[in-house]
């Protein structure tokens, strides 16, 4: 843990460099992913089903999951978590239905229509983790959205155990989302066989979902053959707060973080340094004992930044600088402050709203930027299953009315091949006229 007093002539990049998260060495992990990419697409299922046994210790030969083995696990996990799965659903079924972008055409001058024509991604791989923790709440956020988009064909792989089973969390999620295919195949083994497809499963055009560092170095190389949604870093939280906050409350918060990954990261930005203390004390007293105590204790120890500031707009200033993937405000009047916030992946307004809502049960989605990458791009949503292909219509008068610019600019750049493109559609030795 670091205390940082934010004084007047403090430097908004520097706040890289405190909160920089460095993993180990990616040399060797960069070579072991190539390998096994190129191994997999080479030698298709059998690939896969050694490291299958390599990795996981799982002998089975059938890579995709039966319906019966989808039933039992509606079975095994219970129809009152079904229908809390359902409901949460359908919370983020309605939220992302609000992103839904519809194609247009329009006349923008005589004889002139342009436009936006929108297409849902043919066919998309879904990679869900199953490592330390299983996310079911993962399969619905980036599911959901893709069904919402009209995706038509959405296939999930995930790691399997030694039985070769998937965690029933996991496959009841991905029944109730509407996910088309599953797979027992996880790592940079199922990252490639996505990518390059194998006997047994197709090629896709888009990977999403979070993975370890195996998993997002794949991700990495396969993108170019494949698009990809991100590449995920360790989970983190910023929260500010001013003296109304409870400092129970936002230990609670920051160790809910910090319970997820040794690397995960959390911050506080207060200019109430008695609340700070407060809070540092709660955060010790909750984590001792608690069932994931040692991840959070690693997280705590070497990732948490604890920022007194002059004032609230510092302290949102700051928050600016680290561009966190979830953002707090624990303030009595955050809707004060919300036009100020430039960087964060999701923004949690009040004391009311901890930041777990949003990963469950609200709606919007939780894959979200991580790694100060909130600084330049978004949260998972509908438009990232979603293509956009420009639409163009001249008619002849509009053609010719502006065909000698469009000449005159090919010529400039020495293209004289596009300038007669447009020549011949208007010269007046062109007789046949189409």
């Amino acid at each position: 843990m670091e205390w940082i007093e934010i004084t007047a002539d403090w430097d908004a990049e520097s706040l890289r460099k405190v909160t920089a998260r460095s993993e180990t060495e990616q040399n060797d992990v960069e070579a072991t992913v190539a390998a096994i990419l190129a191994d997999v697409k080479a030698n298709g299922d059998a690939a896969v089903l050694a490291y299958n046994k390599k990795f996981d210790g799982c002998n089975c030969k059938d890579l995709r999951i039966s319906e019966a083995e989808i039933e039992a696990a509606l079975q095994e996990v219970g129809p009152e978590m079904v229908a809390i799965l359902k409901e949460a659903a359908d919370n983020i079924r309605v939220y992302h239905e609000e992103q839904i972008m519809k194609s247009w055409l329009k006349e923008f001058r005589p004889g002139v229509r342009l436009g936006t024509h929108i297409t849902p991604i043919r066919r998309v791989g879904l990679y869900v983790p199953g490592g330390r923790a299983a996310y079911p709440s993962t399969v619905l956020m980036d599911a959901v959205p893709a069904k919402v988009a009209g995706v038509p064909s959405l296939v999930m792989i995930s790691p399997p155990n030694k039985d070769g089973r998937i965690n029933p969390y996991i496959l009841a999620a991905a029944h109730v989302a509407g996910v088309d295919e599953m797979y027992r195949v996880g790592g940079a083994q199922g990252i490639a066989a996505l990518a390059y497809g194998t006997e047994t499963i197709r090629p896709v055009y888009k990977i999403v979902g979070p993975g370890n560092m195996y998993v997002a170095t794949a991700k990495k190389q396969v993108f170019g053959t494949v698009g990809i949604d991100m590449i995920a870093g360790p989970s983190e939280v910023g929260v500010i707060a001013d003296s109304s906050a409870n400092p129970t409350w936002v230990a609670a918060d920051l160790l809910a973080q910090a319970e997820h990954d040794p690397m995960a990261a959390v911050y506080l930005a207060t200019p109430d340094k008695a609340l700070a203390e407060q809070v540092v004390a709660e955060v010790e007293r909750q984590m001792t004992g608690a069932p994931r105590e040692e991840i959070m204790r690693s997280s705590v120890e070497r990732w948490m930044r604890v920022f007194v500031t002059p004032d609230i707009e510092t302290a949102v200033a700051v928050m600016n600088g680290i561009a966190p993937e979830h953002l707090e405000l624990a303030l009595d009047n955050p809707e004060i402050w919300l036009p100020k916030v430039e960087n964060a992946g999701a923004i949690f307004m009040g004391h009311y709203t901890p930041e777990p809502v949003g990963d469950y049960f609200a709606g919007p989605n939780h894959t979200l930027p991580t790694s100060g990458t909130a600084a330049f791009s978004s949260p998972l949503g509908v438009y990232d299953y979603s293509k956009r292909s420009s639409i163009l219509s001249y008619d002849k008068q509009a053609l010719t009315a502006i065909a000698h610019k469009v000449e005159a600019l090919a010529k400039a750049e020495g293209l004289y091949g596009h300038a007669a493109s447009v020549a011949v559609r208007h010269s007046e030795e062109v007789t046949n006229e189409n």
